[in-house]
């Protein structure tokens, strides 16, 4: 028996290590949700590749369990936000992409509502406890928002953003004074 408190493996890594488009499409993920490393990606698409999994062999069920495995799958995945609806067919499990788990990440979403200007900044302020969901601190940029929990998401009440005149916080520019916001050369001394 194995040692209880050893986790096992979250992840698998690609068959083909040096495939070229799958390192170019592994990139533009990184460069979009701003990504620590490869792992994070990998993760994602195993907990997809589970799911699918799923939906094939449940059409080798009979037909009452078919629809009961399908129904509680698509419950499943609309309750963590990467279904739009709770009705659909398997094929629509089957068409689900990485994507669309890397949206549902918490450091996306930070970043996503405007929480933070960049992904990498979304990174930071979760890690550094700057960000909770309904008032608790949540430090792992990786957390799986569900449905529902993104309009709690804010700045932890203890968090020094939560601040409107904190300096790292973008101020709305009015039409005034746009020509200052954009730091003109003829308005500076």
């Amino acid at each position: 028996m194995g040692d209880p408190r050893r986790l096992r493996k979250k992840l698998e890594g690609p068959r083909h290590p040096f495939n070229k488009a799958r390192i170019e499409e592994e990139m533009t993920y990184m460069g979009r949700f701003g990504l620590r490393n490869k792992k994070e990606i990998w993760k994602a698409q195993t907990v997809l590749r589970n799911y699918r999994a799923r939906a094939r062999a449940s059409l080798a069920l009979p037909e009452q369990q078919q629809d009961r495995e399908r129904s509680n799958l698509l419950k499943k995945l609309f309750r963590m936000g990467v279904m739009p609806t709770e009705e659909g067919l398997i094929d629509d499990i089957l068409s689900l992409s990485t994507e669309q788990f890397l949206k549902r990440r918490l450091q996306s979403l930070v970043h996503e509502l405007g929480l933070a200007k960049t992904p990498w900044q979304a990174r930071q302020l979760v890690a550094h406890g700057h960000i909770a969901i309904r008032g608790k601190k949540i430090t792992s940029p990786s957390y799986h928002v569900l449905r529902g929990e993104e309009e709690f998401l804010r700045y932890s009440p203890s968090s020094p953003y939560n601040d409107s005149a904190h300096p790292a916080l973008t101020v709305p520019v009015s039409s005034s004074n746009k020509k200052f916001a954009h730091g003109s050369h003829e308005n500076r001394r």
